[in-house]
């Protein structure tokens, strides 16, 4: 029997609930039915969630696509003359703000009309098609055109939301220009981040500007890793390109990171799973960078941080990305959140995880994408995230006979070391006590459990308590079972559908009940599935 142990009269710092970060590449899905259903109840969840897309500043149908997007910010008329249109932006920011949501503005990519392709022997037939491979990604024909976009899109957010409003979001530049998102060069983009945080600050210094967003460093010499510190000796003192002095300005630094990488394959063979120790690897190597650089005070958003990548990937590219469907990405988050908490905590850092993950429109259901619904079912991991809004913040000691550290594992999966069990407790206005316990283990196999002992000691109240046990597992708050159970069909409706979405929220995984509290001491029992989430909720009956 493995044992939990709270201490509630033993504080342990504070729990900033900085999980509240989402994104998706497909910006126009904001505004789509299902887009709105599911940022609606992130809003619904606790403080206002950060949202980042891409495509923002894109040309095109202003449709969303798989891994495409576009608002038509900028044209250029007949003359060559700008024409400013942040219609569809204006769309999107209200949507995040109605409902309790905060844009995570990434500033990107190249509007057509905006860049040059004469080497791709373009013609009126294949000039968009082109523009949609890799116009996107090149740096703008002109850099003081780019420099009056960004200052009159500035300009125009802040006279329809407000200096206040403006200083609570964050702007991004670009995503991961260390690959095929930024075909110009290192230089080049180093002269777009310096045009546009000039138009940013021209307009309203006080607004937060950073980046650059690159890949997860695999290694300290790697092309990301080179990326990043590049940049960030760029920033520190490096000619700037708009003002020639030294230096240009960074609010914070943001790189990403992922647990694993598939490919599409005909093969039914399963691949090794994510993994929690791949993660934060790449994590703990950005930071040394960052720090190195001098930038480790900043706060450090890792603005894409996941089991894998590909996120419009799905159980038809690759059956690995079945995983998605299933309560192990739930535990899998879990732990590699948690774990990223202690990591923060040793570097001295405010390191902050986004998940990469929305919905799409029109997919079969539990099409394997990263998505925390589909066909507005929601998943496993959505449930995870309702749990996180029910923590406190005053994190209380909680120590665990399974606890382990992925970073030293023997090899990335944690061969023969057994399942990871650990979690965060905490405790609110000395009246309720709330355990996240997490069991995690990065294998393919879902069988076993783990008996368990919860003891809560030197409670802040004694007599009659309220246990209410939430768990995420294979049988509960876990919709994908019922849609197996139901015959995997790919568009579920009438009773089907009833019966998968009455799993789709979180479950209880035992009927509330009762329990006498004797000199602040109250001990648990039960079993926790190899991958599967517990809230326990001790709450002083009144």
């Amino acid at each position: 029997m493995e044992k939990i142990n709270v201490n509630a009269a033993k504080t342990a710092g504070t729990l900033p609930h900085n999980w509240n970060y989402i994104g998706y590449d497909e910006c126009n899905y904001t505004h789509s039915p299902g887009g709105m259903e599911l940022i609606a109840k992130f809003g619904r969840l606790e403080k206002p969630y950060y949202v980042r897309t891409h495509h923002l500043l894109c040309t095109g149908t202003c449709h969303g696509t798989y891994k495409w997007g576009s608002t038509n910010a900028y044209t250029e008329d007949a003359n060559g003359n700008p024409v400013y249109d942040f219609t569809v932006i204006d769309t999107m920011c209200d949507i995040w703000l109605g409902n309790n949501c905060k844009p995570f503005f990434e500033i990107g990519f190249m509007p057509l009309d905006l860049v040059t392709m004469d080497d791709l022997q373009v013609n009126q037939w294949n000039r968009y098609s082109e523009y949609k491979r890799t116009g996107w990604s090149r740096p703008p024909k002109d850099y003081d055109k780019w420099y009056n976009l960004i200052r009159a899109l500035v300009e125009h957010l802040l006279s329809r939301y407000g200096q206040a409003e403006l200083e609570s979001w964050y702007f991004e530049m670009w995503n991961e220009p260390d690959i095929f998102y930024w075909t110009g060069t290192h230089e080049e983009f180093c002269r777009l981040y310096d045009y546009t945080e000039a138009a940013i600050h021209d307009v309203c210094p006080s607004l937060r500007f950073g980046g650059p967003a690159t890949c997860g460093p695999l290694d300290h010499n790697g092309t990301a890793a080179i990326f990043l510190r590049d940049f960030l000796h760029h920033t520190k003192n490096g000619k700037n390109h708009k003002t020639g002095t030294a230096g240009t300005r960074l609010d914070f630094t943001s790189f990403h990171t992922k647990g694993g990488g598939y490919y599409f394959t005909t093969s039914k063979v399963l691949e090794k799973t994510p993994s929690v120790k791949k993660l934060l690897d790449q994590v703990r190597i950005g930071a040394a960078i960052i720090k190195e650089c001098g930038y480790g005070d900043l706060e450090c958003i890792l603005s894409e941080a996941d089991p894998d990548g590909w996120a419009a990937g799905g159980r038809f590219d690759n059956p690995a990305f079945d995983f998605r469907n299933t309560e192990y990405y739930a535990s899998y988050t879990a732990s590699a959140y948690r774990n990223l908490h202690s990591l923060a905590n040793e570097l001295a850092m405010d390191i902050r995880p986004l998940a990469w993950a929305f919905m799409f429109e029109g997919e079969r259901c539990f099409e394997g994408t990263r998505v925390f619904s589909t066909q507005g079912i929601d998943k496993a991991v959505m449930n995870l995230f309702r749990l996180f809004a029910q923590l406190g913040t005053q994190l209380v000691e909680l120590t665990s006979t399974a606890a382990k550290n992925p970073e030293k594992y023997k090899d990335y999966w944690g061969t023969g070391a057994g399942p990871e069990i650990n979690g965060w407790a905490t405790l609110t206005e000395n009246r309720s006590l709330e355990s996240l316990i997490y069991c995690h283990e990065d294998t393919w196999a879902t069988d076993g459990s783990v008996p368990m002992e919860l003891t809560a000691e030197n409670l802040p109240f004694n007599g009659s308590c309220t246990i209410t046990h939430y768990r995420i597992d294979r049988d509960h708050s876990n919709a994908y079972s019922e849609w197996v159970h139901q015959g995997r069909p790919d568009y579920p409706a009438g009773e089907q559908l009833a019966a998968i979405q009455k799993k789709s929220s979180l479950e209880l995984a035992e009927p509330v009940r009762t329990a006498d509290i004797q000199n602040g001491l109250l001990r648990l029992t039960f079993e926790m599935p190899v991958k599967s989430v517990s809230l326990i909720l001790l709450e002083q009956k009144r």
